[in-house]
């Protein structure tokens, strides 16, 4: 990026209150010979002995500077006391590297700068950590000097890339005739799951606004308004317990479509994903085009999770059927309680240790199962803890269902649906990692379709909506709302990628009769229903288009873009794991006068 008409950079001189013509990421061979002025940052200080070497680094790149008294002594002496981050301006003459110190690591190692002038801008500390090198940092320090550790390659990086994914998703929506709208920060609390940031009114003593978890009323209510087809890059917030790739406030890119079918929206979206992947990401091949899909039960009795991860194939295997009659109390007391026996076979399993057993079972148990039964076929004959109470002859069984041959394992999942499966899909997940079964070369895209409606609240076994309750059921399951709740289906769908789910979305109920339906069946009365949703009932009643919508993690989708463990890498000022912004020392406590004018008293716990 040229900062100055290119007869103007060839002057002799240079007006000295200009901080540049070029980035430290422009210069190349084509420039020799011209003056140019640059500005920046000391990445590295190199005295050789009457010369000094800085590099010079900005946004964009990095150039060498060559200090040589031959040509100004007072840029030397300047030079001698600089030291790394200092903010510098040098003036100069664009030179040819000398033949073998070429740098071919650097955009412009090619050329150097050789200084003629050399003025600190500003003079910088000694930083906490070093800028000039990605080494490994205590995360608290990095978050506190979070400003510093922005300057470092990975981070910069990461922000130059989400800044391009950004702009990726804006040019795709508008291209396909989405109109941007800004919704609201300051909304009424409708409590959809996770609590609300609350915002108390100073000019309405005792009430409050909360900062909204989704747009998704608001966008509803676009929907209402004739907008036909909306798109938000938009900030939410949840208070809720913060985990590697979840913050209290975050990012999501959505949609809204009126006159739509799943069809069309699912359609829009995977064209814009692969788009945008394809354009950031153009190194690594999406596996699957088009996305394959797999309805809820599928994925969950396939992989025992509702998010797989398809870069490896291993495969759940029912065993219920075989293992009724068993002599393992487990099983069949899972199969007479209603539930099922899955298994979960992995090739060279037989290589685990008793440490990895046990790591696999405090694994499985973490997500719901009283233990982790296993088996192991080594030389043709099974191997097993609990091979007294299957005997040899069920277990042949078990090995020639699942198709095990020797150097493999087996592991068991019993009890209700979940329990028999989800924690086998971690087990699953976790033993392809430590096999090194994962192809962390392609990109792995899945829909998953056709969710549960309802679930049961644990404890209470009252009914709450796994979406939200704006979600559409499907057609041929209306008529079980009422009888079997439990069974109906939900037009809901997620996308998935390499087993990390990035966003959901679903078709939504425009009907007002349909909705009350829904109401009642989560066990809202009519005032409740009014007192939080009666601005959506009313607005369906003045005529609403069918309608439905997705709304895609940015956060997540920019970290897996750029290879990161946690979406705090991909953020320019977040929290740390307890909701904390280190860095501002936030949240913290308001004055006594402060909170007196919005009517609020704090008491001691």
């Amino acid at each position: 990026m040229t900062m100055m008409p290119q007869e103007q950079t060839n002057q002799a001189t240079i007006s000295p209150n200009q901080y540049r013509t070029h980035t430290n990421n422009e210069l190349r061979p084509a420039h020799v010979g011209q003056q140019a002025v640059l500005s920046g940052w000391v990445h590295a200080r190199r005295d050789h002995g009457g010369l000094i070497f800085i590099d010079l680094r900005d946004r964009w790149g990095i150039t060498q500077l060559k200090v040589d008294p031959a040509v100004s002594q007072a840029a030397l002496t300047a030079a001698e006391l600089v030291r790394s981050e200092y903010v510098i301006r040098v003036a100069g003459t664009v030179a040819e590297r000398p033949a073998g110190m070429v740098n071919d690591t650097l955009a412009t190692g090619q050329v150097e700068l050789v200084v003629r002038e050399l003025d600190v801008i500003n003079p910088a500390v000694t930083p906490p950590f070093e800028i000039s090198s990605d080494v490994e940092v205590n995360e608290e320090l990095r978050l506190q000097y979070r400003y510093l550790d922005l300057r470092r390659s990975r981070l910069a990086s990461n922000l130059q890339r989400r800044h391009d994914i950004t702009q990726a998703i804006r040019r795709y929506f508008h291209r396909a005739g989405f109109m941007e709208v800004e919704t609201p920060m300051l909304i009424k609390g409708t409590p959809e799951g996770a609590r609300e940031y609350v915002v108390p009114s100073r000019i309405h003593p005792g009430n409050f606004y909360v900062l909204p978890q989704s747009p998704q009323q608001l966008k509803q209510l676009l929907m209402a308004a004739g907008i036909d087809r909306y798109f938000q890059i938009a900030r939410c917030f949840r208070d809720e317990d913060q985990r590697g790739d979840r913050q209290p406030e975050f990012t999501q890119f959505e949609i809204e479509m009126s006159f739509a079918v799943q069809e069309d929206i699912l359609r829009i979206i995977e064209q814009g994903i692969r788009t945008v992947t394809e354009r950031i990401r153009p190194d690594r091949a999406i596996q699957t085009a088009p996305f394959p899909r797999l309805t809820y039960r599928e994925a969950m009795e396939r992989y025992g999770s509702d998010k797989p991860d398809l870069r490896y194939d291993l495969p759940l295997t029912d065993i219920t059927e075989k293992v009724t009659d068993s002599g393992f109390n487990v099983f069949t007391a899972a199969v007479a309680a209603g539930g099922r026996v899955a298994a979960l076979r992995i090739p060279g399993g037989a290589a685990f240790t008793r440490k990895d057993i046990d790591e696999f079972t405090e694994l499985a148990k973490n997500y719901g199962a009283g233990g982790l039964a296993y088996l192991t076929v080594k030389d043709g004959r099974v191997v097993s803890p609990i091979l007294k109470h299957l005997g040899e002859k069920k277990a042949q069984q078990i090995v020639t269902s699942c198709r095990a041959v020797t150097g493999d394992s087996i592991f068991f999942g019993a009890g209700l649906y979940k329990q028999a499966l989800e924690p086998l899909g971690q087990v699953r997940q976790e033993a392809a990692r430590r096999l090194n079964l994962v192809d962390e070369s392609v990109w792995r895209y899945l829909w998953v379709t056709e969710f549960p409606l309802f679930e049961q609240v644990a404890g209470n076994g009252a009914l709450s909506a796994v979406h939200h309750p704006f979600t559409r059921p499907l057609a041929e399951d209306q008529d079980l709302l009422e009888k079997d709740p439990l069974a109906c289906r939900a037009q809901a769908y997620d996308l998935v990628l390499n087993g990390i789910e990035l966003g959901g979305g679903s078709m939504r109920i425009h009907e007002p009769h349909l909705q009350q339906r829904i109401f009642s069946i989560l066990g809202m009365s009519r005032q409740e229903v009014q007192q939080r949703f009666g601005h959506l009932l009313k607005a369906f009643a003045f005529g609403t288009p069918p309608h439905g919508g997705i709304a895609m993690g940015l956060d997540r989708f920019c970290m897996l873009l750029s290879d990161e463990p946690n979406i705090r890498e991909v953020i320019a000022f977040p929290k740390d794991q307890k909701a904390r912004d280190l860095m501002l020392d936030a949240p913290a406590p308001v004055s006594t006068k402060q909170l007196a004018e919005l009517h609020i008293t704090v008491t001691e716990e």
